[in-house]
């Protein structure tokens, strides 16, 4: 019997495992809708960007568009509920934004963290300095969104997002 083929189950087993998974959902969609509107009825709407309001939207909130198509419901009165994703470090950050009728920001939420850190972005005071940004904010991580020692890409990726949110409000919504 060749000496190597005793490894070979073992190392076999070792390489097809995966590193450890760190994410986690905090909210569902419909946990997300309630946080945010709580006693609304919202109505999903299908909006997919033309390519004119994608390069308006990436021109004010200098964040490239991924998507055409904008996750979005409409709320009673004019609302706005919006899901959205930002890469953090290296996956993925799902989250969701209410705009009021007149765009401004009534509340944020992180639906989804896929870090294995970085995740004091669900901090409600960290978050509650979106509260009332419009398009014309700045938001600009150190500016007037502070940023949070050791999830500074989380910190940065969602400010941007909420930026393009807020842009695409704007470009496509309004």
């Amino acid at each position: 019997m060749s000496s190597w083929k005793p490894w070979v189950a073992p190392a076999a087993l070792i390489l097809s495992t995966s590193a450890p998974c760190f994410a986690t959902t905090y909210l569902t969609l419909e946990q997300a809708q309630k946080l945010i509107f709580p006693n609304a009825n919202l109505t999903p709407a299908n909006v997919t960007l033309s390519p004119a309001q994608r390069k308006a939207i990436e021109k004010a909130s200098d964040t490239r568009v991924r998507s055409a198509e904008v996750k979005a419901w409409r709320a009673p009165g004019g609302g706005w509920f919006i899901v959205d994703e930002v890469l953090g470090k290296h996956e993925f950050i799902t989250y969701a934004v209410g705009l009021t009728a007149n765009g401004a920001v009534t509340q944020i939420e992180v639906m989804e963290y896929r870090e294995s850190y970085g995740s004091e972005v669900r901090n409600p005071k960290w978050r509650a300095q979106f509260t009332g940004k419009t398009a014309k904010a700045t938001l600009k991580l150190d500016q007037d969104i502070e940023n949070i020692s050791g999830a500074t890409l989380s910190s940065r990726h969602i400010t941007e997002g909420v930026r393009r949110v807020l842009a695409t409000y704007e470009a496509a919504l309004k």
